[in-house]
């Protein structure tokens, strides 16, 4: 069965590493709360440009295809090998969730959209509400 998009990446993770995203996820909506209005406001603008694992990605995968399309036109045809690689890399990921560079992006702490929207929610908590 495909899973759905939410799950997909979380479920493909080691139990591990999504807790240690959870628990850094908790740490920071800590440090931050009790910094103030002002410290909440800065990180809300950090987590508006941070990438999640998704578009890192699919930015990895757009440089590695560039790189072996030059390559194959340039030094040896045997490289047109490579974007083909990662294309069928990226359809599976698409469908599976699942992908090679995963588990390393995720252990280096990349989240999922749902997990930066997570920490934006429990930050905005914190905010005064506006009339």
């Amino acid at each position: 069965m495909i899973p759905s998009t939410v799950e997909r990446v979380p479920r493909h993770t080691a139990e591990h590493v999504n807790a240690a995203i959870r628990r850094q996820t908790d740490e920071n909506v800590h440090r931050y709360s009790a910094g103030g209005e002002e410290a909440v406001r800065r990180r809300l603008s950090e987590l508006d440009h941070e990438w999640d694992v998704e578009r890192t990605l699919e930015a990895n995968a757009a440089s590695v295809v560039l790189a072996g399309v030059a390559l194959g036109a340039l030094v040896d045809r045997r490289f047109f090998a490579v974007p083909a690689i990662v294309g069928a890399f990226l359809l599976q990921h698409a469908v599976q969730g699942w992908c090679p560079p995963l588990p390393i992006l995720r252990r280096l702490g990349f989240r999922t959209a749902e997990e930066i929207d997570r920490e934006r929610d429990l930050l905005q908590s914190y905010l005064p509400r506006s009339s």
